[in-house]
Formats: structure tokens, sequence, C-alpha cells
């Protein structure tokens, strides 16, 4: 059985990646192809640590931050994600080890050494969508939804020390879009990059 596809939607608070990847599963599903749509943090033991952490405002260091995404990431490949590539199915990931590259890297972490562990010990994406907006206008679209607010990530220097790094990423299968648009300009864009994606797979 062929190895499934991993795509990953990426990019700061309020880029709209969790509005996308929602339209682009229902799209996949309109044309008969059932996706795993999955998210980082997870709802195990580790993602509900962080999140309560990201939610109380008090940090941990930058270390255990990083140990903490890494020890989720670990049951999130072991529990969801590899299990459905060996099926053959194709996942979708609301973030994934580069949004701990951006994030972590945020927190005066070593970028380059993050990435490299990453991708050492994880499952590489076929795709990264990477959906790009200003640092400002993230944060003014997280605070107009409402809903739990995340003060540790959610606060406007720490995101732009993490869109400096996202800036300057260059890793295989990367693709930028621009999410200063309207989510029905860019919802075409998603879907023919992962067609793309998944035809060119189709091929080998």
């Amino acid at each position: 059985m062929k190895r499934g596809a991993l795509i990953v939607f990426e990019g700061l608070d309020g880029c709209g990646k969790s509005t996308q990847l929602r339209r682009a599963a229902e799209a996949l599903r309109s044309r008969g192809t059932e996706p795993v749509v999955t998210r980082e943090p997870t709802g195990g033991r580790w993602g509900l640590k962080i999140r309560a952490m990201a939610q109380s405002g008090e940090r941990v260091s930058p270390a255990t931050e990083l140990e903490w995404f890494f020890e989720d990431r670990r049951e999130h490949m072991r529990e969801i994600v590899g299990p459905a590539l060996e099926e053959g199915r194709i996942v979708l990931s609301d973030r994934s080890y580069i949004s701990t590259v951006a994030y972590q890297g945020a927190r005066g972490l070593d970028v380059e050494k993050i990435l490299s562990d990453s991708e050492a010990e994880f499952n590489r994406p076929d795709l990264i969508l990477l959906f790009e907006i200003s640092a400002k206008e993230g944060l003014a679209r997280v605070n107009a939804r409402g809903g739990k607010r995340e003060p540790v990530f959610e606060n406007l220097p720490f995101l732009e020390r993490a869109a400096e790094i996202f800036g300057t990423l260059e890793v295989a299968g990367l693709a930028r879009i621009d999410a200063a648009r309207s989510e029905d300009e860019i919802a075409p864009d998603v879907l023919r990059l992962i067609t793309i994606c998944l035809d060119d797979r189709s091929d080998v």
C-alpha cells in the first residue's frame, strides 16, 4: 500500500489556517476522500498541559516548553499520524514542528537545531501551507473572534519574532500563501496546492 500524505497548515495565530483546513477537508470529502483531520498541540496529556500553560499566562522555561511540544508530537506521530500514513490516508494537520521552530525559536532557542532535530525524528510533511500575515493583523483577528485567549503566545512582540522566523524558513514542500485576503479568495489556492501535491504523489 502506498504511504499516505501529510499536509500541514501553518502560520501565526489569527492567520486563518484552521478555517482553510476545515474548507480543504470539506472539499476533499466532496471528491470522495475522507481525510484524517488533526492538530497540535493535541488533546492528549502533553497537549492539554501546553494549552493550560498558554492560557494561564504563566510561562515555563523555553527548554521545558520545547520538551512538552516534543513529547506531545511523539504521541501524535505514534498514535495518529503514523498509523494513518501507513494506511494510505491523507492527513491534514493544524500545526506541526514548523510552528515549534518559529514559536520556540522566538523564545530564543536555536532555530536550526529545533528544525534539524524535528526532521530527524518526525514524519516530514509532504506539503506545508504557510499562511502569511502580519503579527499586528493576526493579533487583531484573534482579539476580534473572542474565545479563550493564550497570552503566553498571543502578544505582539512575541508574534513579531515568530513571524520573522516563519519568513526566513526554507524547507522542502513549503508553499507561502498571502493570508491577508478573504477566506474565499484563499481557499481555491489551498485546494490547488493540495491537488498538485496529491497528483505528484500519484505519479511516484
